[in-house]
C-alpha cells in the first residue's frame, strides 16, 4: 500500500505545472548606454587625428590611427541595431583607411574596405541623402580601384 502511494504521489507530482520562472530582464539597448555614446565621440575624434595625419603625408601615423579606431569599430557595429552616428563614424574609418591603402599600393585591399561601404549604405534604413551621398562616394572608390588595377577599361 505505501508502495501504490508513494508511486501516486511521484506521478501526481510529475503532472504539476513547473514552478513559475522569473520575469526576464529585457536588456538596455547598447546604443543608450553611455560608453556607447563616449566610444562614437572617440571614434569620431580618431578620425579626424588620422584624417589630418593623412593630408600631412604622415600615412604611417596615419594608419596607426586607424588601426586603434578598428577596435571601436568593431564594438560599436556589434551590437543589435547601431546608431547612424556610429555607421558614420565606421564608414569614414573605412574611407580613410581605403585612401591609405591606395596610397600604399595596397589597392586590392582598398576596394574590399570600399566594398563594404558600399554594402553599409546600400542596406542602412531609411535611405537619406547623406547615406546615398556616402554610398556614392565609396562607389567612386571602387571605380578608383580598379581603375587603378587595370580593370576599367
Amino acid at each position: 500500500m505505501r508502495l501504490l502511494f508513494t508511486a501516486l504521489l511521484i506521478t501526481l507530482g510529475a503532472c504539476a505545472p513547473p514552478p513559475p520562472q522569473p520575469a526576464a530582464k529585457a536588456k538596455p539597448d547598447p546604443v543608450t548606454q553611455e560608453w556607447y555614446g563616449q566610444a562614437v565621440e572617440e571614434l569620431t575624434g580618431i578620425n579626424r587625428a588620422a584624417d589630418k595625419l593623412y593630408h600631412a603625408g604622415k600615412l604611417d601615423d596615419a594608419g596607426s590611427l586607424v588601426t586603434k579606431g578598428q577596435e571601436l569599430q568593431q564594438r560599436l557595429l556589434a551590437v543589435p541595431r547601431p546608431s547612424l552616428a556610429a555607421m558614420e563614424a565606421a564608414s569614414d574609418l573605412d574611407d580613410l583607411y581605403g585612401r591609405i591603402l591606395i596610397a600604399n599600393h595596397n589597392v586590392g585591399w582598398a576596394r574590399l574596405v570600399y566594398q563594404k561601404n558600399v554594402i553599409r549604405w546600400t542596406n542602412w534604413k531609411p535611405s537619406t541623402p547623406d547615406s546615398q551621398r556616402r554610398g556614392k562616394q565609396a562607389k567612386a572608390g571602387i571605380t578608383e580601384c580598379d581603375r587603378l588595377l587595370g580593370m576599367g577599361r
